[in-house]
C-alpha cells in the first residue's frame, strides 16, 4: 500500500446513470426511450417479422419531452435500448422575474432559482394570469438526462 493520498474530482452527482438500458422488444406505447441523445415518450411502436437471417426490427416514432419535435428510430428488437430516468416533481410557485426565470418553493423549503418559464405559449399564459390574480400554483417540473422543465401547472386555491 502507497502512503500517499488520492484526490478525485468531485462531481454534482452521486455517479447515478442518466439512463438505464432495456430491451427494445419490450419498450411499449408511452414509455420513454433515448433518440438521438433525447429523451422521448414512445407514441407508436411497430414491430416488424424477421427476415430469413435477421432479427425482428422495432419501429419507433416517440415525442421529445422538452421540445416536442417528433424523432424515430429502428432497432432490433433483441439489442438494448437508452432509457431515461424521468422523475415529476411539484413545486409551489414564490414568484417570477422579468428574466423569465420563476422561483420555486421545493419541499425541504428551500428555494429553486435555475428554472425558466415553459415555452408551451398555452401554459405560460397560465402560469402567468394565475400568479397575477393572486392564486396558489403548484407546477410540476420534469427531470431527465440533466434537463428540467415546468411541464404542468395546479391551482391549489387563492392565497
Amino acid at each position: 500500500m502507497s502512503d500517499e493520498e488520492h484526490h478525485f474530482e468531485s462531481k454534482a452527482d452521486a455517479g447515478a446513470s442518466k439512463t438505464y438500458p432495456q430491451q427494445a422488444g419490450t419498450i411499449r406505447k408511452n414509455g420513454y426511450i433515448v433518440i438521438k441523445g433525447r429523451p422521448c415518450k414512445v407514441v407508436e411502436v411497430s414491430t416488424s417479422k424477421t427476415g430469413k437471417h435477421g432479427h425482428a426490427k422495432c419501429h419507433f416514432v416517440a415525442i421529445d419531452i422538452f421540445n416536442g419535435k417528433k424523432l424515430e428510430d429502428i432497432v432490433p428488437s433483441s439489442h438494448n435500448c437508452d432509457v431515461p430516468h424521468v422523475n415529476r416533481t411539484d413545486y409551489q410557485l414564490i414568484d417570477i422575474s422579468e428574466d423569465g426565470f420563476v422561483s420555486l418553493l421545493t419541499e425541504n423549503g428551500n428555494t429553486k432559482d435555475d428554472l425558466r418559464l415553459p415555452s408551451d405559449d398555452n401554459l405560460l399564459s397560465q402560469i402567468k394570469d394565475g400568479f397575477a390574480e393572486g392564486k396558489d400554483l403548484v407546477v410540476s417540473v420534469m427531470s431527465a438526462m440533466g434537463e428540467e422543465q415546468i411541464c404542468a401547472l395546479k391551482d391549489i386555491g387563492p392565497k
